[in-house]
């Protein structure tokens, strides 16, 4: 998974974005998160490459202590103050947190960029309890979802449908614990701001040409 600019630096130019147009998570997705545990106004959570601090945010909501872990400074300063979160440098193969310090280790649509067994032996080394990954692909079931992922495909110059899934199937072999897999839908309306701005997001190969007039609502 690795290529010529870092990942761990490669957004900071676009961390503006990211932090505008970045889509959250559903609500169900963060109850299953903490199912099961005790409640979240009890526990401390360690959220690994949090960027802008999107679900750092989410699970401080719930009234958690959150951890945001994230080594880009670009993206630490455009994240939203939030009185439950506290902001680490660290990267997920070294977080710089003690062992057995959360309850809860997380790490969201960032684990495709660090999904590797150090990673992974890292989060089992910090978690009290459990460690919960977060992922989202988009439904192309409807034809302007369908369009807005063909431009991706077409230009993007990271195929991170590709990592995602792999990525997932590493987790499966996360150590010393049973993994459970939930799926929860959940609705995005974006204006036309809103399409641009999660376009540019994205690294985008050189020369597009023209984008489709043909993506409609996602």
């Amino acid at each position: 998974m690795a290529d010529s600019m870092r990942s761990t630096q490669r957004f900071g130019n676009r961390a503006k974005e990211y932090a505008a147009h970045r889509p959250g998570y559903p609500s169900g997705a963060i109850d299953a998160v903490f199912a099961g545990l005790s409640d979240p106004c009890g526990l401390v959570v360690a959220d690994v490459g949090a960027g802008t601090g999107i679900s750092a945010r989410l699970f401080a909501d719930r009234g958690a202590s959150v951890v945001a872990v994230e080594p880009n400074a670009a993206m630490r300063a455009s994240a939203q103050a939030h009185p439950r979160v506290t902001w680490h440098d660290g990267t997920a193969e070294r977080t710089g947190l003690p062992d057995g310090s959360a309850d809860l280790v997380t790490a969201c649509q960032a684990f495709h960029w660090f999904a590797t067994p150090e990673a992974m032996r890292e989060f089992a080394r910090v978690a009290r309890r459990r460690v919960a990954i977060l992922q989202y692909e988009r439904d192309e079931h409807d034809a302007g979802t369908h369009a807005y992922g063909e431009v991706i495909r077409a230009y993007a110059t990271d195929d991170t449908e590709a990592l995602r899934a792999r990525a997932l199937a590493a987790f499966e072999q996360f150590p010393h614990g049973p993994v459970k897999r939930t799926a929860v839908s959940s609705d995005q309306a974006l204006t036309l701001e809103g399409l641009l701005g999660g376009l540019l997001r994205l690294h985008i190969s050189r020369s597009t040409g023209p984008l489709p007039t043909h993506c409609g609502a996602i």
